[in-house]
């Protein structure tokens, strides 16, 4: 097991590089970068200072930019350096986890990372866990009364819930509970209320959860039917095998045949994919319902350095996301010999 472990560590590193040379490679040729970014810029500010009279600007109309300004625009970008070298240099600093700084916040890409996870922890928990403590025990319950008007009834809901988008969802919701036409019950934006700090601690839990129905709600209604109708699936599987029919033989009752004998194995294909679902939910921030409800987190933020050509934010979130994207993969293959101790790595590698 320390060997494949080893092994699959010694992996990520040039996945990590390969990715971040395919995508810093087509990054040099998108347009609008930076540096063209603020080059019309000036042209903007510069026929805006002509319209009212003013002589003043670093753009001179149809002259542009002369080429000593040029290359200093580039050097504060740093583009005055070639292609490979400003690669490497990129690299060496990932190493160490240096993401360098934004050009825009003027602030260092980790530092805006950490600043927007407070919003991507509060979207990405709730739903792990509500989606997760709500679907299997409806899963486990379709199956065990497959069928029925229940199970029928049930997946009708959640196929409605399932086929409606989460920002529909979000702004229904918005216009009923949140002050449009009908009712102001909910809080339309933001974690927390302007006065949150003066709150007393029960007055700040209340607060923060009250903020967090509204979003939390649009995000999870998605989610069950996936996780629902996999477990429902992996009983029903199970429920019909050999063994099964024989602890039923036994005598066994069937609250024991299905908790000691089917819940083991048939919670393979869901606990495996914890880590994935974990990791995603965390830092894959949904970028509307961030906007409906004025949440600024990681989504927002790498919506808009796509926008900008804020290459540090580009690269860096997507140099953590990829990271934490194998780590996830290689907690998942764990989870196997976990789950099941039959399953051997050794073996199967050699």
């Amino acid at each position: 097991m320390a060997a494949y472990i080893l092994k699959r560590l010694l992996l990520m590193i040039p996945t990590l590089f390969g990715v971040m040379l395919v995508t810093f490679f087509i990054i040099q040729f998108v347009p609008g970068g930076p540096v063209e970014q603020l080059i019309s810029k000036m042209q903007h500010q510069s026929a805006s200072g002509e319209a009212g009279g003013s002589s003043v600007s670093l753009y001179r109309g149809n002259a542009g930019l002369d080429a000593e300004r040029l290359e200093k625009l580039k050097a504060l970008y740093g583009f005055d350096k070639p292609v490979h070298e400003r690669f490497m240099d990129m690299v060496m600093n990932y190493a160490t986890f240096n993401l360098g700084d934004s050009y825009f916040h003027h602030k260092s890409v980790m530092e805006l990372v950490i600043s927007k996870l407070p919003v991507s922890i509060s979207l990405g928990l709730w739903t792990f866990f509500i989606v997760y403590l709500t679907s299997i025990p409806l899963g486990i319950t379709k199956a065990v009364r497959d069928g029925s008007r229940f199970d029928v009834a049930s997946t009708t809901i959640i196929l409605i819930g399932y086929a409606i988008p989460g920002f529909v969802l979000g702004i229904t919701l918005l216009v009923l509970f949140g002050g449009g036409s009908f009712w102001s019950i909910f809080p339309l934006r933001g974690l927390v209320s302007d006065d949150w700090e003066a709150l007393s601690w029960y007055a700040r839990i209340t607060d923060y959860l009250w903020h967090m129905v509204l979003p939390i709600t649009a995000s999870v209604v998605g989610g069950f039917a996936i996780t629902t109708m996999l477990t429902k699936n992996s009983f029903i599987e199970e429920i019909r095998k050999q063994y099964v029919l024989t602890a039923r033989a036994k005598g066994l009752e069937e609250r024991a045949v299905l908790y000691k004998h089917v819940f083991r194995n048939a919670m393979i294909p869901l606990v495996t994919g914890f880590p994935a679902a974990f990791m995603g939910a965390f830092f894959a921030s949904s970028l509307l319902i961030e906007t409906i409800f004025s949440l600024d987190g990681l989504g927002l933020l790498s919506y808009e350095s796509v926008l900008k050509r804020d290459y540090p934010i580009v690269l860096g979130t997507l140099y953590l996301f990829t990271l934490l994207g194998l780590i996830a993969k290689l907690l998942s293959d764990l989870c196997y010999v976990l789950i099941d101790p039959r399953i051997q790595f050794e073996s199967a590698s050699s």
